[in-house]
């Protein structure tokens, strides 16, 4: 598939990704919005991140970060989730997309392993924005992003959280040479919402081993 050429155009292909039908609340499943999907993975595509990279989206869910990068000459991108149902939902919006340079698994993070050197891991984990959230489950999610060797990290946090990961991704040789921020709108998908929308800040960290 030829590679799209403008930001904008990348963002109207992914507003055709649907969201989970049937989020999970223990799961904190929240569908990356396409305007927020669209500019992150055209940053890294401009940084040289994505173009004939091979990509790994960890938590992929409905696979909004991975067919960003696959629709932006990514030479290979995996996806990999614990919930089926979110595979399912990826896999059939791929093949709608007609994108053969992707591919979902069903898999832990915790157990997920690559055969192929990784190039860039993307990943939007459950970062805390609920009552009921796993807290630290980001810090799993950097973790495990790690221990696949990749040439750089993106991966989404709280903003109020930044000063310490700045200190945790240090601590863990990683030198972020990029933050990125946006306003993430959660809608009002789980019984203990209480508005129809709320906007939470968040940060992308491009973070690189060993600088």
């Amino acid at each position: 598939m030829k590679r799209i050429t403008r930001k904008k155009h990348l963002e109207m292909k992914l507003q055709s990704v649907p969201p989970h039908p049937k989020p999970k609340v223990g799961l904190e499943q929240y569908t990356t919005p396409s305007v927020i999907a669209a500019d992150l993975i055209w940053n890294a595509f401009s940084l040289g991140d994505i173009e004939n990279k091979s990509i790994v989206d960890l938590g992929c869910g409905s696979g909004m970060l991975s067919i960003g990068a696959a629709l932006m000459g990514a030479d290979f991108v995996c996806g990999v989730d614990i919930d089926g149902d979110s595979i399912d939902l990826a896999r059939e919006s791929s093949r709608k997309l007609k994108l053969d340079n992707i591919e979902f698994i069903l898999d832990d993070i915790s157990d997920f392993d690559s055969d192929d050197n990784v190039g860039t891991v993307i990943q939007n984990p459950p970062f805390g924005s609920q009552r009921k959230a796993r807290h630290g489950e980001d810090l799993n999610f950097v973790k495990n992003a790690c221990r696949l060797n990749p040439d750089v990290l993106y991966s989404f946090h709280m903003a109020s959280t930044e000063e310490f990961l700045i200190d945790f991704y240090k601590d863990n040789d990683l030198g972020i040479t990029h933050i990125f921020r946006y306003d993430f709108p959660i809608p009002k998908i789980y019984e203990f919402h209480t508005k129809e929308i709320q906007n939470v800040k968040v940060i992308v960290f491009r973070a690189v081993a060993g600088i």
